[in-house]
């Protein structure tokens, strides 16, 4: 037993919204309202979805860029990664009110909608460029209120593993599985200001040797924050590609 809460909680995004216990009503997924919110307060996938190039025409679109890219982002950070989850979610309280537009009174998108969102409006090469430069611009807006002193940048690889036939993947044989391996780019805080993905069998220091691939990753990052924080570099960067950052500089 409990005792019931007088006065019910609101999130800032939507005071609409009211959170109370009720027992057995009760939303395993709740807690990305806060998430939501702080999306809200600094129009994080607003701004970045008016980044995108949305190519579907006709009058049966649903649901707009905003709200896809919200449905993507936040069904992934909830911890459903398959698209299939979305049939689901898509009547879900919860993923109704954060996705926003004409999924709070009706539906979120269908797992047929998601899924065309992810694999054919993504996969566009200009969007997959802002998808590219969105991790470094959403940090950036962060900076604005906090702004850095100096930037430390780390970078390193990752596994990404495969099922089925999926293009681009091969085998790893230091992973010793199916995957792709993309590149990461981290500042001195753990957040990610840039991603690579790149082919399963790709090893790093075959990529950052060739320097091309080094300019992909750091040039956006290092535009942003030229004019406020000093040049280090971390680990294999300095090691393998340091005068090669020092040129990007």
């Amino acid at each position: 037993m409990g005792d019931a809460c007088q006065d019910a909680l609101r999130v800032g995004f939507d005071r609409v919204i009211k959170l109370e216990f009720h027992g057995a009503r009760v939303s395993s997924d709740a807690g990305l309202f806060p998430f939501r919110d702080l999306d809200e307060a600094a129009q994080l996938t607003e701004s970045s979805a008016a980044e995108l190039f949305d190519f579907r025409t006709g009058s049966n679109i649903r649901h707009g860029m905003t709200a896809l890219l919200r449905q993507s982002i936040y069904g992934c950070l909830a911890g459903y990664e398959d698209v299939n989850d979305a049939e689901r979610l898509r009547v879900d309280p919860v993923m109704r009110h954060v996705v926003g537009g004409r999924a709070v009174d009706r539906h979120a998108a269908s797992t047929s909608q998601v899924a065309r969102f992810e694999t054919d409006v993504l996969c566009h090469p200009d969007n997959l460029a802002a998808l590219m430069n969105m991790p470094g611009r959403w940090v950036d807006w962060m900076r604005q209120r906090r702004p850095l002193r100096k930037l430390i940048l780390d970078m390193d690889s990752s596994v990404s593993p495969t099922y089925g036939h999926q293009e681009g993947t091969a085998y790893n044989g230091r992973f010793g599985c199916e995957c792709y391996h993309p590149l990461f780019l981290f500042n001195q805080e753990g957040d990610i200001e840039r991603v690579l993905l790149r082919r399963g069998p790709e090893r790093v220091y075959a990529e950052l040797t060739r320097g091309e691939k080094l300019e992909d990753v750091c040039r956006f990052c290092l535009c942003l924050y030229l004019k406020v924080v000093g040049k280090i570099y971390k680990g294999r960067v300095c090691c393998i590609a340091g005068a090669e950052a020092e040129r990007l500089m």
